[in-house]
């Protein structure tokens, strides 16, 4: 990254300060008048240049102001940024609805809380296959030859399969099977539960040991679906802001790409391997469908590991010292209710 002086850290500090709040490229008077230095407007405009020649910021062809870069933006992110605390109402929300009594509801409660604080979009993407431990497996009985699997996952994540059997089982019979799942199995993932059982289910009755081998396939289909890890809410707030919806072709390969999943998964599971908020401004993505959008995440943990993560998508031009402690706190909100519900 290239270095700035003072002077010239002050009026970028300022100019992106100034277009995030008005979305407005910022003239050199404005900035004179901001920027609390006593500089001429020309001293200004010769600073900008500067800064323009570097690639911090551009001239927009209708207009003699300047708006910031991706380049400037993560300039003002890594050097410049002063985040605020968060609002003790947000904060109360948070508190509020990120409760461990209720895990399943946790991930999409979380998801739910971004978008409506932010007003942008929020995603939270749950544990990767590998990870998915069992907290608590049960059967309903839908039919006679029809049996509805619930998982239960320690990271507070619930998954209902059909399952087909060859006889019907009795509601006794069913919930039998069910706490000798959950009393051999939680705390394990789906390959070690298989390796398990294969040597126990010999001392079961077969018909028994039919219905957990399916169960245990079909629950092993179940967390390997990519898709179900992701919740994504708010979205069609991005409708509603002018840097987005000016542009009708980019906004829909952007909602593709909310239909897609997989890309936004992987992106968002970059942020495990780090500790804190990461950020990923326009391009930095490596998703041609992010240009002008900003992404920011952090990781989240059950029991000291990180397994997850929660994020906002929004427009580059968005209050970085808001949606940053936003999504710093879900996160850590989401890791102590996650691991005190188990």
């Amino acid at each position: 990254m290239k270095s700035l002086d003072p002077r010239s850290q002050i009026l970028l500090k300022t100019l992106i300060e100034r277009y995030i709040v008005e979305g407005q490229p910022v003239g050199s008077r404005a900035l004179s008048r901001y920027s609390g230095l006593e500089l001429s407007p020309a001293t200004v405009r010769n600073v900008m240049s500067d800064l323009e020649e570097m690639g911090f910021i551009a001239s927009p062809h209708t207009s003699a102001g300047r708006i910031p870069t991706a380049l400037g933006y993560r300039f003002f992110v890594d050097s410049l940024l002063t985040v605020q605390p968060l609002e003790q109402a947000q904060l109360r929300e948070l508190k509020g609805q990120l409760q461990p009594d209720q895990p399943q509801r946790l991930i999409s409660s979380a998801s739910h809380l971004l978008s409506e604080l932010t007003q942008f979009a929020g995603v939270v993407i749950s544990p990767r296959r590998d990870l998915i431990k069992i907290r608590q497996i049960e059967f309903i009985s839908l039919s006679e030859n029809r049996i509805l699997l619930i998982i239960v996952t320690t990271a507070g994540d619930v998954q209902n399969r059909i399952i087909h059997t060859r006889r019907s089982y009795s509601p006794s019979e069913l919930v039998e099977a069910a706490n000798y799942l959950t009393e051999h199995c939680a705390g394990l993932g789906f390959d070690d539960i298989r390796t398990r059982i294969q040597a126990e289910l010999k001392q079961l009755r077969s018909d028994m040991s039919e219905l957990m081998n399916a169960a245990v396939e079909t629950g092993s289909a179940a967390v390997q679906d990519d898709s179900s890890r992701y919740v994504l809410s708010g979205e069609t707030n991005l409708l509603d802001i002018e840097d987005l919806s000016s542009n009708m072709a980019r906004l829909r390969e952007l909602f593709k790409l909310f239909e897609q999943k997989t890309g936004l998964i992987q992106l968002l599971d970059l942020s495990n391997r780090a500790q804190g908020v990461q950020i990923f401004i326009g391009d930095e993505s490596g998703l041609s469908q992010l240009d002008g959008c900003s992404v920011v995440t952090a990781g989240y943990e059950v029991n000291g590991r990180i397994v997850g993560s929660v994020g906002v998508i929004g427009p580059t031009r968005m209050a970085y010292d808001r949606v940053i402690p936003i999504v710093d706190i879900t996160a850590r909100l989401l890791s102590n209710a996650l691991s005190n519900a188990n």
